[in-house]
């Protein structure tokens, strides 16, 4: 077997994403839980427009997902605790040898290094439940993982994030040498780049510890979209400009030197959390299509629309409002993991 994760350009079969039911992630009153149920449906709606959904409910939650939903959008049901699919689901893969069989990683979650608010219980076995729903062969990994905690170009690069993977909460026992080794078994990459760190708001309580996908993303093999922070009243600042450096001195797997281009963050420095990290990286690719975040600022987030349509030529970029998304620790590509298609050419 020779397992590889296409990159998120190549076709996708679907999409697939998990609905909210109620628990800290909602919200602990009834607007706030109606404004998660509103964001995760419209962003669901939007990804419909491109490509099928097949949404993952908590039979608890049933009758309002049909509601909300509607027919244009497949619904299975499963007990559910959390619903960032990205991260609680598989990571889907292809075996080149074998065009027709489609695979499913299913690392160990742990609610994403086991802080005492994370219910995980029921989340680890969605990987296993969603990989049955799609036919996957399973690919049992032991690496406590996320789906957000990675970026691959599809010809051999992997992003990751020095605090995640090495996160003692997560791999106590890890080295990078562990970690490359495993994510050359699943996912087929031969080169792997390290990014030191995160967002800064991501390394608090409720954060990931750095996913790579709220920072830097590879929408083509030897270039970089990465988050820039312009506002030097905000932490980001110089985090933005430390990654910028960093991977001005890294390659890709065909040792080439990357092409970075900036994706600056909208103006907003604050919400009534703190300094926020509002993203525009962490879109999702959709077949002919790239659904991204929208912040409520016209200039910004048509700049950044402007700035994804060039990286991804030939698709439409639909903006939708992630700040609900945002306010509960992540965004679009959070809520989302693409089944990639095993035939067809690149959509």
């Amino acid at each position: 077997m020779a397992w590889r994760m296409p990159a998120e350009t190549a076709p996708h079969e679907r999409t697939w994403m998990a609905f909210p039911r109620p628990g800290l992630t909602l919200g602990d009153d009834a607007a706030s839980a109606e404004e998660a149920y509103a964001a995760w449906t419209a962003v669901a709606h939007a990804v419909a427009e491109f490509e099928p959904v097949t949404m993952v409910v908590d039979p608890g939650e049933r009758d309002r997902a049909r509601r909300m939903l509607g027919s244009g959008i497949e619904q299975v049901e499963a007990p559910l605790d959390e619903f960032w699919m990205r991260d609680i689901g598989p990571t889907f893969v292809v075996d080149d040898e074998r065009p027709g069989v489609l695979g499913a990683v299913d690392w160990i979650f742990n609610g994403w290094g086991a802080p005492a608010w994370s219910e995980w219980e029921k989340s680890r076995g969605t990987g296993r439940f969603v990989a049955a729903q799609a036919g996957a062969e399973l690919v049992s990994s032991v690496l406590v993982n996320e789906g957000g905690a990675i970026h691959v170009d599809g010809e051999g690069t992997v992003l990751v994030t020095e605090t995640v993977q090495l996160d003692p909460a997560r791999n106590p026992y890890a080295d990078k040498a562990r970690v490359e080794a495993e994510l050359a078994r699943t996912l087929g990459t031969t080169h792997t780049v390290w990014v030191p760190r995160g967002l800064t708001r991501d390394y608090e309580d409720l954060g990931t510890r750095g996913h790579v996908d709220m920072v830097a993303t590879l929408p083509s093999p030897g270039r970089i979209l990465l988050h820039s922070q312009g506002n030097p009243e905000h932490p980001d600042y110089e985090v933005s400009r430390s990654l910028q450096t960093f991977f001005e001195n890294q390659v890709d797997a065909a040792g080439k030197p990357f092409e970075i281009v900036p994706l600056p963050a909208p103006a907003t420095l604050r919400d009534e959390e703190g300094f926020v990290d509002w993203s525009y990286v962490n879109h999702l690719v959709v077949n002919g299509g790239v659904i991204a975040c929208g912040y409520g600022e016209e200039r910004a987030d048509a700049l950044a629309a402007e700035i994804l349509a060039e990286a991804y030529p030939g698709r439409r970029v639909v903006t939708v409002d992630a700040r609900p998304i945002l306010a509960r620790g992540g965004g679009i590509h959070c809520i989302t993991q693409q089944q990639p298609a095993l035939t067809g050419q690149v959509a």
